[in-house]
Formats: C-alpha cells, structure tokens, sequence
C-alpha cells in the first residue's frame, strides 16, 4: 500500500475546503442541556489548526507522538482529533502511558495519571474553562485560543491506534461506501466514538466521503424525526 505523504487532516478536509468551506460541516446538538453548535468546514479546519500548534508548540511534541484522546463524540472532540493528525501524531483511545499528551475531560482526568502533559476541555457551549484544576494540568479552552489559526504540518506520522494514514483512509473510504455515504448526504448520528472502529465510521467515513454530519449527544427520540426535517438529512447512522 503506497503510503501518503500528507496528514489524516489535509486528507480528508483539504478536498471539502476546496469544495464547500463555508457551508455546514458538523452540526452538534446535546438533548440534555438544549445546546446546538454548528461549524463550517473553515471554522472546523481553524480549530485544528489552532490544536495543532497547542501540541507542538506549547507541548513541545513532534510528529509521531502519542496522544491519549478520552473524549466523548462531541465538535470540539472532532477538532482536538483533526488537530492531533495534523500534527502527524497518534491518536489512541485508551489511556496509554506511552502518550506524551492526555486531552480529556474532567470526568476522565484520573484516567490520565502518569501521562506527562494533561489539558482538560469543558465541552462547554459558550468556551468556559475548567475552574480549579490541579497544578500541572492545562486547560485547553484557555489555551487553543491564543494560538495561531494556520498551520504547516512538519510531517506524518501513524494516525490512529497503530494505523497509518493510508491505513485510516482507506478504511474510511471502505466504511462510507458501505453506509452509502457521498459527498451531498448529510448524516444524522448519535453513536460514540470510543473505538477506533466506531471513530473511523462515526467521523473518519463521514469527512472521507464529503458528507457533512448532525452529531446529537443524549438523543431525545421524540426530536429525532423533526430534526432531521430540520437539518434535511439524507442518511442516518443512529
């Protein structure tokens, strides 16, 4: 398998950024707290931009690194995931303590223990940080914002839990083909990405094939029906 010469990020986004940069990419909602958010794909591709240079310049980690991502399906998860590829670093889904970086939430952050660098997202709606964490721990709403919205990868590195980048790719392909994925659907979902599995067909897929996706946390089934109305969805993935 040739291998490519270009990040998981610029794989899969750099052909929608040419195409549709300003239309909606990942629509998120959260049926327990009513919280719905919304990002272009050029919006999408600035916070990756901006999480890839938290992890190389303020953490000082190289392509090839290893970073424990224990985060739930959420937008800003699908930032911190396209900012750690572009970085060329691995992404693991477990807690590793051969990571060099931990981006968790607060629920989650024990699990990071004997990782060396730890920065904790709120998931809040509006950017809030996290108040009172331990010393040593870095919040990541207070952080990504002071960094830069461009980015130029450095090189590449595995992608996912021992995968290459062409590895990824080509199974994300595989998987959008599978679930009928194209470039004009817009995909309704609720389910996790807590495998790699699950991540590669959840997310990976979805931007593979130029799809856009509706991510609902905390589904409440009664809104199912009138949201996809809403958000004119054209395939499912619930």
């Amino acid at each position: 398998m040739r291998e490519l010469n270009e990040t998981l990020t610029e794989a899969v986004l750099d052909p929608i950024l040419a195409r549709d940069p300003a239309g909606p990419r990942i629509t998120y909602y959260d049926d327990a707290s009513g919280a719905r958010i919304e990002l272009s794909a050029l919006t999408l591709a600035n916070w990756a931009a901006k999480t890839a240079n938290m992890i190389r310049d303020e953490f000082g980690l190289s392509s090839g690194a290893r970073v424990a991502v224990l985060l739930p399906a959420h937008w800003q998860t699908a930032a911190v995931l396209l900012g750690c590829w572009w970085a060329g670093a691995e992404v693991v889904l477990h807690a590793d303590p051969d990571a060099e970086l931990a981006l968790v939430t607060v629920e989650r952050l024990a699990e990071a223990d004997g990782i060396a660098e730890v920065a904790v997202l709120s998931l809040d709606p509006m950017g809030m940080p996290v108040r009172e964490l331990p010393i040593g721990v870095t919040d990541y709403a207070t952080s990504v914002r002071v960094h830069g919205d461009q980015f130029r990868p450095h090189g590449v590195g595995c992608a996912l839990d021992g995968l290459s980048v062409s590895e990824v790719l080509e199974q994300a392909r595989k998987s959008a083909a599978r679930q009928g994925f194209t470039a004009e659907d817009r995909v309704l979902a609720a389910g996790t990405w807590d495998t790699p599995a699950e991540l590669v067909d959840g997310l990976v897929a979805v931007l593979a094939a130029g799809a856009s996706l509706v991510q609902v946390a905390n589904p409440d089934p009664d809104a199912q029906e009138r949201r996809a109305g809403t958000e004119r969805v054209t395939a499912r993935r619930v």
